[in-house]
Order: C-alpha cells, then structure tokens, then sequence
C-alpha cells in the first residue's frame, strides 16, 4: 500500500531529488516545518513573534578560527534582522548537550551544532527534531538521521591538497621519510583530511618511495599533542625527517616547536590548514611551508542564510550529499586554497582574512 505524499513542510525534514532539466542539476530539496505538537501548544517561537533566532552551539571557542566564524555569523544575522543565540562547550560533550537544550528552551528557528564529537551530537540532533527545529552540520558532520543540512568545505580535498604539496616539495620530490600528524578522533573531519591524505600518498608508500617513519592522532587537536608525536618520532627515528603531513595549523605549531627544539625548523616540509595568523606568520618566517586557506566568511554566510530560508520554510537546494554513517545528508561544500609564501598576498591579505601588518608584522 503506498503512502499518500507529505506536504512540503511536514514535521520532519522533507527530503527529495529534483531534476533541474535547463541545467541538467541533480539537486536536493531541503524543507522543514515547525513541528506540528509544539505549534498546537501554543509554545512561543522565534519565527512565531516574528523575530528570527538562530541558535549556535559551537565546540569549542579556544581557536581564533572558531571566534571568527562566530563573529561572522553574529553579523550576517543581524544584518538579516535576526538574532544568534552563541554557546560554547570547551569541548565537553555533555557539555554541548546542555548547551542545545539551552538554545532549545530559547526556542531557536534554526539550529546550527559544530559537535565536539559527530557522534555524541546525534543525541542533541534527535533533541532538536524532536523540538520541531531544523538542524546544520556545521564545519563538522553529525551522525545519525536528524541532521537536515551539512554546510562545510571539501575536507576529502582539503587533504589532497596537503598531501600532494608535501610530495612535491620533499627534498627529493616524490621521496622521503615522512611523520603524519592526525586530528582528533572524535572529529568526523580529521578521518576525511586522512582519507584525501591517503588518496595522494598511498601510491607512494607502496612503491616505498615514501616511507611513514611514525604517525598518531591528535586528541582534541592540541598542539601540545602534535609536539608529543613529532617528539616522539625523533626520538624514534633520528632527525633524518623531510616532511611532516599535519592535519591543520594548530598541529602544524606543535610539530614546528618540536622541530626548532632540535634545530629542524625551516628543513622540513610542514603542512596545515585553517590559515591561523601565527600559522601565516610562520609561513612566512619560513618555519611552516603551507596552509589550506579555507574562506571562512563565504562558509558562515552560507550556514546562516541557509539557516534563514528553513526558518522562513523556503526551499532550499543543495547540489551534493554527504554520508553520515546512516543517511546521505543534503550538503554545501566550499572550495579551499593551497596558501604558502608566494601567494599569500594574493589570497589570505587581499581577502581580508588577515591584513598585510597582521602577517607580516611591517616587513616587506
């Protein structure tokens, strides 16, 4: 027996493939109504007042990446006419659990979650569905099915990239002793920066062009912990390092500090992304080689507009999918930026990301 069609606005997110044919776009439709039980109750909405609040739960505001995009955020919804609700959790899970029954409890339109642990946070998902509120992946991927929209970058490519510079700038390209400096495992993220990093490598280690002398994870992204892994690969292996594949530049600054213990800093090819200022200022100082620019401005823009029209109950059309471990989530994925020394003018300081006395420090 089939089942008669939902409306479009149904008390959970309505998910379908569209045919775009002038285009020829495969794109998702992403739509989501107020949950029919608490609007019946008579509970009072954001939407419903007419003033637009958009909660964000954010893991963790330690890293000036993650201050940025919350003061971008804060402005796009203000220049909306709307209000972001901000909680942060220093990267505690029951934490960040609190803080989305807080959000939850101010009656947000919108709930954006970048989730300490994707796991963990599909806990916090379910609450918001439960709710009847719209819930973005931001940045990071939540697990399980009660998540509507994953707004982030290409992190697969984002890995690639940072392999295939380490490759091509060993000293002898294509050939090395490399040390692979992971993220945290309870960030979905770091396994796709891993998977984009193994798409490039791989074929290397296998010919034993390339030779891994030493690799480990990064709990919870710490510095300190990358500087523990470099440490220990040195004292493993020798100094005889050429490259070091770290995940993002908060790793890549334990593994410099690692390096210049042993007078290393500047030999050794090191990755990173992100774009930090001190990270950007190490490139340029010759002590990290690159960063993975990721237009951070475009990403918050996005995240919050999308959040405006599920507010709103607008149709939204997402061109990719990205898996979750139970669902394909209807994602939009922002391109990146290899950035080293030689563009950086060209990219993080004409962006505005960083200006040119920030990085530079008034040097030409």
């Amino acid at each position: 027996m089939n089942a008669a069609p939902k409306p479009l606005f149904d008390v959970r997110m309505g998910v379908m493939v569209l045919s775009l044919v002038l285009s020829v776009v495969i794109g998702l439709a992403v739509a989501r109504g107020r949950d029919a039980a608490s609007a019946s109750s008579g509970a009072a909405s954001g939407g419903s007042s007419g003033h637009l609040l958009i909660g964000l739960s954010m893991d963790t505001l330690q890293e000036a990446r993650w201050q940025r995009d919350r003061d971008l955020m804060a402005a796009r919804v203000a220049s909306l006419g709307g209000e972001l609700l901000v909680q942060s959790a220093n990267s505690d899970d029951t934490r960040q659990i609190a803080d989305v029954q807080a959000l939850l409890t101010r009656h947000v339109d919108v709930l954006i979650i970048v989730p300490h642990d994707g796991t963990a946070m599909a806990k916090a998902a379910a609450m918001a569905h439960e709710a009847g509120v719209p819930v973005i992946a931001y940045d990071r991927m939540i697990h399980g099915p009660n998540v509507d929209l994953y707004v982030s970058f290409d992190n697969v490519r984002v890995g690639e990239l940072q392999a295939k510079y380490l490759v091509d700038h060993l000293r002898t390209p294509g050939k090395g002793d490399v040390v692979r400096i992971y993220g945290s495992k309870a960030d979905s993220n770091a396994f796709l920066f891993k998977k984009g990093q193994d798409n490039v490598l791989l074929p290397y280690v296998e010919r034993k062009d390339i030779r891994v002398v030493h690799e480990d994870w990064a709990d919870d992204w710490k510095p300190e912990n990358a500087k523990k892994i470099v440490n220990a690969a040195i004292s493993e292996h020798g100094r005889s390092i050429d490259g070091i594949l770290a995940s993002n530049d908060g790793t890549a600054g334990g593994a410099v500090q690692a390096l210049s213990e042993e007078g290393l800093a500047g030999k050794v090819v090191v990755t990173g992304q992100d774009a930090e200022l001190v990270a950007c200022q190490r490139i340029v100082a010759g002590t990290q080689s690159m960063t993975v620019y990721k237009p951070i401005e475009r990403l918050a823009d996005t995240a919050i507009d999308m959040a405006v029209q599920m507010a709103k109950k607008h149709l939204i059309v997402a061109k990719q999918t990205v898996n979750n471990g139970e669902i394909d989530v209807p994602a939009v994925l922002s391109d990146v930026v290899v950035t080293t020394r030689e563009n950086m003018m060209e990219t993080v300081v004409k962006d505005g990301f960083h200006s040119k006395q920030e990085v530079y420090g008034g040097k030409p």
